[in-house]
């Protein structure tokens, strides 16, 4: 088991309603920088099996994905 750093940025993964459609944000890891996000947000489109992007710090994936991207993040714990 991986000891976790007290240092590291924790994610706030929420669950966002734009036009009618379902939207999971993931915020507080700007720190990462744009190439590691965007690193991030192709993982987390190919577990989930749909698009998104990186915008502003934020990683958006469409769809109510919340239950895989929070299940993913502890495995990387």
């Amino acid at each position: 088991m991986k000891k976790e750093n007290p240092l590291s940025p924790k994610p706030e993964i929420i669950l966002e309603n734009r036009n009618g459609k379902k939207v999971t944000v993931i915020k507080g890891l700007q720190s990462y920088g744009q190439f590691r996000l965007s690193d991030i947000a192709r993982t987390l489109k190919g577990l989930c099996g749909t698009g998104g992007t990186v915008k502003n710090g934020k990683i958006e994936i469409q769809g109510n994905k919340v239950a895989d991207i929070e299940a993913w993040f502890e495995k990387q714990k």
